[in-house]
């Protein structure tokens, strides 16, 4: 199902046409194999992590690159769909469930439209899937360690970082370790060759102003076109390409995207510790991070919504139906994108979407409020098998006395 899936959208599977940055990753990973240095010798908006899967379909020749590297992320399709399998299966869920979840999700290519393949978000979203599938298997380490892999890829699941700790308490040591040894690793050595470059890598993700994507962005572009503010569009204020909206109130509401963005991830974690920790409320948790995450962002691109995958299908039929929505409503406006940048009515979708985000963001918290029904979750899951074993050997000797 979602190899057919992967085939339909325009630059799908198999499909000559490219879109988005396809060409940009290819000209990176050429690059790097001709032996100049990633930024260094060229500027890279991407983490070192990146090159993880840009660089192997750039070992064809030129002409296949485009080809080979949605063969790449098809195949991370698949596995993404393997870890939600493993996912489920701890949770426990019956097999009504555990399929219909799948097929959501193996369906997503369709809601997506090209960005499904034709970016590479889908890498750091598996990476992430099996950071959380590793918790809770009770494999903090390993945990961490794909973690801080996932951030060296794109740096937005450094989100997840406060709720792992609620999460693998209180033997933080080494998993913290793991993630920060994992992250050194990556971006050291580049830190050391080429700081300067790295450093404007990180400054052109980090400082973008106000995205008229964004929540900001689309309600400044609602009150332009109610006639009530008058929005300026321009290009990028860093070297990542973006169109920013420019003016001190834009700027004043990309300071508030910043301050919501991080209470939006502290609340999650709040939640699902005072809640009571467990399998399922850590899934419904890192799926409310992700999606706060995204919510609140002073910049969204459409393929950000990948990041959602698999976690936000496996938290409930309500947060899958909120999330292909949104992702239904951004493949409207993909090939518009000049009516959108001239804040024509168009803009209106823009504002739908990012109001769907909100929703799921409260939607995915409240779900993190419920009472959960599967075990308690990582610490005290190997303690716990142990005490009941204890228990039942304690109890076989009281009744053979």
């Amino acid at each position: 199902m979602y190899l057919v899936a992967a085939i339909v959208p325009p630059g799908g599977l198999f499909r000559g046409r490219e879109y988005r940055d396809v060409g940009l990753y290819g000209d990176y990973a050429r690059a790097l194999l001709d032996g100049r240095v990633p930024y260094r010798d060229f500027f890279v908006e991407y983490p070192p992590g990146a090159f993880a899967v840009f660089t192997p379909p750039a070992l064809l020749p030129e002409d296949a690159y485009r080809h080979a590297f949605k063969v790449l992320m098809a195949l991370l399709g698949v596995a993404m769909l393997m870890v939600a399998a493993l996912i489920l299966v701890r949770l426990d869920v019956g097999p009504r469930r555990l399929y219909g979840t799948l097929a959501v999700l193996a369906l997503s290519p369709l809601a997506l439209g090209p960005v499904s393949l034709n970016t590479y978000d889908i890498w750091p979203a598996l990476l992430v899937a099996a950071a959380v599938c590793a918790l809770l298997y009770a494999r903090s380490t390993l945990g961490f360690a794909l973690l801080g892999l996932a951030v060296t890829a794109k740096l937005y699941p450094v989100a997840l970082l406060p709720l792992f700790c609620l999460a693998a308490r209180p033997r933080l040591a080494r998993p913290l370790a793991a993630f920060g040894a994992v992250v050194a690793v990556a971006f050291v050595p580049f830190a050391v060759v080429g700081w300067d470059g790295l450093w404007e890598s990180l400054d052109a993700q980090a400082g973008r102003a106000l995205q008229l994507e964004s929540l900001g962005g689309a309600i400044l572009a609602a009150a332009d076109r109610l006639g009530v503010y008058d929005a300026t569009v321009v290009s990028g204020s860093t070297a990542a390409l973006s169109r920013d909206l420019e003016g001190a109130l834009p700027d004043a509401f990309a300071v508030v995207s910043t301050l919501l963005q991080v209470a939006a991830i502290l609340l999650a974690a709040l939640l699902y510790i005072r809640r009571g920790a467990s399998a399922e409320r850590l899934v419904v948790a890192s799926a409310a991070t992700l999606a706060g995450f995204v919510a609140f962002s002073r910049f969204i691109s459409p393929q950000y919504l990948v990041w959602l995958l698999p976690l936000v299908p496996l938290a409930g039929l309500g947060a899958a139906v909120l999330l292909g929505a949104a992702m239904v409503v951004g493949r409207l406006w993909f090939f518009h994108y000049r009516d959108v940048f001239a804040l024509e009515g168009i803009v209106w979708l823009v504002v739908l979407r990012d109001a769907l985000l909100v929703a799921l963001y409260g939607l995915l918290l409240w779900r993190t409020t419920m009472p959960s029904s599967s075990s308690t979750l990582v610490h005290s899951s190997l303690s716990s098998s142990r005490a009941s074993g204890t228990a039942a050997v304690e109890g076989e000797e009281r009744r053979s006395r």
